[in-house]
């Protein structure tokens, strides 16, 4: 098989097999199955294209081979009795049923059904991020295990316990209504977000930024707003994703190292991202509610990208959104958030003050931003030792190596310890 068949039938894949998935899954009630349905439609491509070539409408053939597929195993299984008789006597009549009309449904709806099952809050935070990525990013085990630096046995056990529980837990393939879709949906955006967040800021490894994950993230936001186009809490994370992984290409050098805010070349900001942020936050915006947390954090994302310096920002209003954003949402990082953003505007001293504030908070223990910020602003203060000492804890807290390197840079920039006589 030629390499740039591979390459096509992997490209098709990513893009088409979210939409088999969902019309299959909607079809058999069972996720694992309509997967292995949808996988055995891309064994056959692997088969058929290197010999006739790709199709015109490679989507479309392999919708069509997974609904012949379908067919066969319903009219092989015990189900086809089964749902032939809860169907009805009509259908129970008819020579032939029709499966391949049913797989014609509306394709949005089955995406949508999709997502809320593959966040459903029967599975732990990490088993979601997994089969998310796996059913609507289409990403193979061995990418999503390197994407998170876990062993690859390790995130295929996660799927597979991930597709048991659901069908144990007979979970419906629908879209909850009322407030559970409420709170369902928040289980959509946080996942999303874990996903965006891993990439724009990894925990662990050589790279400090991953960005194809902040692709894929991006992806299913922005297919997640055109399938909720009301919901302004999607459009908020729709914005805050957009304007943050405009950032991407200025948050590292060319070598690898990270590149901190006050740092960046803002001329490499990614500017049609900017306005499509932008442009999701006013969507947000328009209708007519409060803002919630991701559109909070998308207005100060958006304070950020309008300004053209560190200087120029206007940290009074970004450490106002950051009150606002601890009322709706309580968390000692967005404390934390509020402290940099007051010391900005207001004096390190007073920054300082409200980092102290949170040194005994039991979340934050471990915590390597913590130091880090407090390191910051006494070396702003001009107390070097203290801050050295407080950029060598986070450099020992975090498990990424390029955020190590650049914590012991900074501390090494304090100077010498006066206390070790050198």
């Amino acid at each position: 098989m030629s390499a740039d068949i591979t390459r096509v039938v992997d490209a098709v894949w990513r893009m088409e097999s979210a939409k088999l998935i969902a019309a299959l899954t909607r079809v058999t009630g069972d996720v694992g199955h309509a997967e292995e349905l949808a996988q055995d439609a891309l064994v056959a491509a692997l088969e058929r294209w290197p010999e006739t070539g790709v199709p015109a409408k490679p989507g479309a053939w392999l919708m069509a081979t997974a609904k012949y597929r379908a067919i066969d195993a319903f009219r092989r299984s015990e189900r086809l009795e089964r749902k032939t008789a809860l169907l009805g006597r009509e259908l129970a009549e008819a020579e032939e049923p029709d499966w391949a009309a049913a797989l014609d449904e509306v394709v949005e709806d089955d995406l949508l059904r999709l997502v809320f099952i593959s966040c459903h809050p029967v599975l732990s935070r990490e088993a979601r991020v997994a089969l998310t990525l796996r059913l609507l990013g289409g990403l193979t085990t061995e990418e999503i295990a390197r994407a998170f630096l876990v062993a690859e046995p390790t995130v295929a056990q996660r799927i597979v316990r991930a597709k048991r529980t659901l069908t144990a837990a007979r979970v419906p393939f629908e879209v909850p209504t009322g407030p559970d879709f409420t709170a369902r949906l928040g289980s959509v955006l946080e996942v999303v977000y874990l996903i965006f967040n891993e990439g724009y800021s990894a925990t662990a490894g050589e790279d400090w930024v991953r960005p194809a994950l902040c692709q894929e993230a991006l992806r299913l936001g922005r297919i997640l707003a055109e399938l909720t186009p009301g919901e302004a809490e999607v459009h908020g994370l729709v914005a805050l994703m957009e304007i943050q992984a405009s950032r991407l290409r200025a948050r590292v050098t060319p070598s690898g190292e990270p590149v901190l805010l006050p740092d960046q070349d803002r001329g490499r900001w990614d500017h049609v991202l900017i306005r499509r942020g932008l442009a999701a936050l006013d969507r947000a915006e328009q209708l007519g509610r409060a803002l919630g947390p991701y559109g909070l954090q998308a207005s100060i994302a958006a304070c950020h990208a309008r300004a053209g310096s560190v200087e120029d920002t206007d940290w009074a209003r970004i450490a106002a959104l950051y009150e606002a954003l601890a009322e709706v949402s309580p968390s000692p990082v967005i404390e934390l958030n509020r402290a940099v953003a007051v010391s900005r505007a207001y004096g390190p001293q007073a920054g300082l003050e409200l980092v102290d504030a949170l040194l005994d908070v039991p979340a934050l223990r471990g915590y390597h931003l913590l130091p880090s910020a407090r390191g910051d602003l006494l070396a702003q203060l001009g107390r070097s030792d203290e801050a050295r000492a407080e950029f060598e804890r986070a450099a020992s807290l975090t498990r990424n190596e390029r955020e190590r390197a650049l914590l012991l840079d900074r501390a090494a920039a304090c100077g010498p310890s006066r206390e070790l006589g050198t």
